[in-house]
This record gives C-alpha cells, sequence and structure tokens, in this order.
C-alpha cells in the first residue's frame, strides 16, 4: 500500500498563476529524492529568441496574454535557461528501459530539465525544457536539441492536443545562433514541455532492473498519490494501477491509429505512465494510407511501423508489468499466482484499444447507430485506401461530404480499381439508410471530427525552412491552422495532397 507520507492531500488550486509565487511551485517530483534525479541548471543559450508560443497552453497555465512580454518575468531567459524563477528545483531524471525492442540500460533526461511542478487552474503542471544542455544522462551528448527538430515537436505537440489527442504540450519555443554539430552544423532551440507528469514505463523499469524495490515502492507510491488515486482503495493497487495505465495506454494507441499518426520511435522510455503521447522524434501523419509505413529513417527492422503500433503498445505493457511484478507479489505468495494477475492486468488494453478504434472509425465514417456489421464495414475501407495508398485524410473529409443521393465522383475519384469503390459506397449508403442518417447532420458531425489539415512533413518542412532562414512567421502561422484542425485553412496548400518534393523528406532519430 502506499506510504502513509505518500497519501498527498488534494491541494487548493489558484484562481491564476503566476510562475513568480514560489508557494505555487510544488516540485513533489524534486521532494523524492536524489535516487530519482539530480538536480541541476539548465545551460542557457546566447541572445535567445522566441520563435513561437502557444497561447491555447499558457491560458490554461492561468496565465496572462502578455506573460512572455512582461519584464518582472522575463519568460524569455527563463525558457530559454538562462534564468530561474523564484521556488523553481531545476532537476534530470534518471530511467531505463528497452529501446527497439532490446535492454538499453540507464538512459534519462539527457536533454531535459524539469524546471518544477507549477499550481495552476487546470491542476498542477509540470514544466520541462528540452534542449538545455548536458546532462548527467546524456550518454556523451551534448543535451542541445536544434531548430528543426524542435519545431516539429513544438507543432506537433499541440496538434495532438487539438485533435483531442492525450499529449504533452508546447508552452513556447525558443531559439538562438548558438551552432549545434549534428549531420550538419545546425542551430540550437528549447522547447518548454508541459504535462502533468513526465513519468514514463522506463522509470519504473530503472529500479526494478537495479533491484532497489523501496525506490520501486516510493515511485510508484507518489505515483498512485498524484495520479491514480483511486487505486488506493483496491485490494492490489499495483495491479489497479497497471490496469489503468493498460487502459490508457489502449485508447491512446486506438485515437493514434484512427488519425493516422506513426510515432516512430515506441521504446518503453517514451511510453508516459498518463497515456500521454510524448517524445516527438521521427514521428510521422499518413499521407497515402500505408499500414506497413515506417516513418522513422533510423527504423531499418520495421519494428514501429503504423500496423505494429498497437501490439508494440502492449509488448510495452508486459515490460511494465514485468518492473511493477515485485510490487504485485504478495509476500510468501506463489511468484507464478502474482505473474498471472499482473498480465490479467494488462489484458484490458486489448479491449479498451478495439472499443475506442471501433467508435472512433465509426464516427469517422458518420455512424451513429452500433451495429455488428460496421466491423467489417470499417475493415473493408481501410484496405480499400490501402489498396492504392489513398490519402488518407483527404479520403475521410471528402466522404463527410458525400450524399445518399448523388454521385460521389470526388471521392471516387480518390481509387484507382472504381468498381471495389462503388461496391463499398453501396454497402455504405445502405448502412446510413438502415439508420435513417440525415446528410446535412452527418456531414456537420464528420466535418467537425475529420481533420482537413493535420501537420503532413511537408508543412513542418516550410516552417524549418523558413525558420533557418530567420523567419519564424510560418511557425506560428501554421500552429495557428493546426489548433483548428477541422476548420478550412485560409490557404487552400494546407489541406491539400503533399507535392512531389515531400517524397524525399525522411526523419530519424535525430530528428
Amino acid at each position: 500500500m502506499p506510504t502513509k507520507s505518500s497519501q498527498h492531500l488534494p491541494l487548493p488550486l489558484p484562481d491564476t498563476a503566476s510562475p513568480l509565487r514560489p508557494e505555487l511551485w510544488l516540485n513533489r517530483f524534486a521532494a523524492l529524492g536524489p535516487d530519482f534525479h539530480t538536480e541541476l541548471a539548465p545551460q542557457g543559450m546566447p541572445q535567445p529568441l522566441w520563435v513561437a508560443r502557444s497561447e491555447a497552453c499558457a491560458a490554461e497555465l492561468g496565465w496572462p496574454a502578455d506573460w512572455w512580454q512582461r519584464a518582472d518575468w522575463n519568460a524569455l531567459q527563463v525558457l530559454s535557461g538562462n534564468a530561474a524563477w523564484p521556488g523553481m528545483r531545476s532537476l534530470a531524471s534518471v530511467y531505463s528501459g528497452h529501446q527497439f525492442g532490446v535492454w538499453a540500460g540507464q538512459l534519462g533526461d539527457g536533454r531535459a530539465h524539469l524546471l518544477g511542478e507549477l499550481a495552476t487552474p487546470s491542476g498542477s503542471q509540470e514544466l520541462q525544457l528540452k534542449g538545455g544542455g548536458a546532462t548527467p544522462y546524456s550518454r556523451r551528448g551534448d543535451g542541445r536539441a536544434v531548430l528543426r527538430s524542435s519545431i516539429r515537436e513544438f507543432l506537433c505537440s499541440e496538434a495532438m492536443h487539438a485533435l483531442g489527442i492525450p499529449s504533452t504540450r508546447a508552452l513556447a519555443l525558443t531559439a538562438s545562433a548558438l551552432p549545434v554539430r549534428r549531420e550538419s552544423l545546425e542551430t540550437a532551440a528549447i522547447v518548454t514541455r508541459v504535462a502533468p507528469s513526465f513519468l514514463r514505463f522506463g522509470h519504473f523499469e530503472h529500479f526494478a532492473h537495479h533491484q532497489k524495490p523501496d525506490q520501486l515502492r516510493q515511485l510508484a507510491d507518489h505515483f498512485i498519490a498524484e495520479h491514480a488515486p483511486a487505486c488506493r482503495e483496491s485490494g492490489q493497487p499495483y495491479a489497479a494501477l497497471l490496469e489503468q495505465v493498460a487502459r490508457q495506454t489502449g485508447a491512446l494507441l486506438a485515437q493514434w491509429q484512427a488519425v493516422g499518426f506513426c510515432h516512430g520511435v515506441m521504446n518503453t522510455d517514451n511510453m508516459s505512465m498518463l497515456g500521454l503521447t510524448i517524445d516527438y522524434g521521427p514521428f510521422g501523419f499518413l499521407d497515402g494510407f500505408n499500414p506497413g509505413h515506417i516513418c522513422n529513417h533510423s527504423d531499418h527492422q520495421g519494428r514501429y511501423a503504423f500496423a505494429r503500433q498497437p501490439s508494440v503498445g502492449f509488448w510495452n505493457l508486459h515490460a511494465l508489468a514485468q518492473a511493477l511484478l515485485p510490487l504485485i507479489q504478495n509476500e510468501g505468495e506463489d511468484p507464478e499466482a502474482a505473474s498471472e494477475r499482473a498480465l490479467d492486468a494488462i489484458e484490458p488494453y486489448k479491449q479498451a484499444f478495439s472499443d475506442r478504434f471501433t467508435a472512433l472509425m465509426r464516427a469517422k465514417l458518420g455512424l451513429q447507430q452500433a451495429r455488428e456489421e460496421d466491423t467489417a464495414l470499417i475493415d473493408d475501407w481501410l484496405r480499400l485506401l490501402a489498396a492504392t495508398q489513398v490519402d488518407y485524410t483527404i479520403a475521410h473529409r471528402r466522404l463527410s461530404r458525400l450524399a445518399l443521393n448523388e454521385d460521389p465522383a470526388l471521392l471516387r475519384d480518390l481509387f484507382l480499381d472504381r468498381a471495389a469503390f462503388d461496391a463499398w459506397a453501396l454497402r455504405y449508403r445502405e448502412r446510413l439508410q438502415a439508420e435513417a442518417s440525415v446528410d446535412s447532420e452527418r456531414s456537420r458531425r464528420m466535418l467537425a471530427l475529420n481533420p482537413a489539415v493535420v501537420l503532413r512533413n511537408h508543412l513542418a518542412e516550410g516552417a524549418i525552412r523558413a525558420a533557418q532562414a530567420g523567419d519564424f512567421s510560418e511557425t506560428q502561422r501554421l500552429l495557428a491552422v493546426l489548433q483548428r484542425p477541422c476548420d478550412e485553412p485560409a490557404l487552400a496548400s494546407d489541406a491539400d495532397f503533399p507535392p512531389d518534393w515531400a517524397q524525399t523528406l525522411e526523419v530519424s532519430c535525430s530528428s
């Protein structure tokens, strides 16, 4: 059971949250002690500049619209690692994990600095700088992030949130002329990330692998107290915790698959205990629907191909279950019984994924009633898209405007096999008629769900190239478009097919 000291009482949250109020910095992860992290300040960037800010994220923190301009806040310097607000305790945490299915040993925040945990009107939130320089966990790296990858993470964090997909948030992006060596010489940048917690599967794997049961229990009790209090009421709180994570992860993976999002590097150290999308590196949204698509150029074996993501999520939960097994096993209990209980705890992942995915796809097709034949209709639609790799986002957008009594020429034109499309469309129309679907109502629902714009690689690349030339306006413009993904954009090209040159773009773990 959680220790008495870890059973934190709910804290009153402020109406407004100023980071200058030291009493609002809770720093409860920092209070766990040096076994869990190293306290150190980030290494700042010289002469930083604002690249972009998310006013939506700032508003959820309870900050005023002019937060970034306030002289007393000194936000540009703080979020570039050059200064600190009163009450902050900056640290880098230690964790381990499996990378590409292989145990990688000790990892940790190699280029991330947790500034602290801040009480806000929307709940306590941790603020983290990504790219703030070397830490004890950098593994010979420089701890820096480059402008290219930072723009991608900043935009995608906010795009995913706008799509309704659980994600870490991005508050701000700052940059500097500080040179950083990757495949070529680039410049440095720092993303300010926001989340209720940045704890990952790998945090628990670390203490289990190093046979530190006291620290493992302390971390689990901390997480239950802060983020899973209902688990305390269970006779098996750690198994209940595992089941909660399994259900959240299943729902998250269903949302990824339904929107066509590829994470690219689903290592256990990149899996959030809160079921958030975390660590945007070699991600990508599908253009043509190819279930075998590998968005990470470094993934030579295709472990993290789009269609494999759900099974990888379950594999990662097995790794977490193994890590929590010492806590799940009761004193004197047969190890096999405890192992069986741990496996039972992650089994709900499958149902959570299946139920959420089917519900999402049914909604994407405009179906309101649940019928037995829907699974086959959905599966055949996806097979139809995959047969000639039809553009996933555009197909669903055009489907949203399909009328029962009109020729679906615009949608049919996406398919090379017109006969196969016509056969499926006939079944689809019959299914809509069976629930007396009304064209205008259905279209309104579908257009509010099926995005017009997702962060395709070529859109991100346009913002990156402009920023590298000193023009940050495209990053801020694209952010505004992505924060309203289901609205028709002012620039039609934002919602159009990718240009031919986009086929040559590659992203890898260095991205």
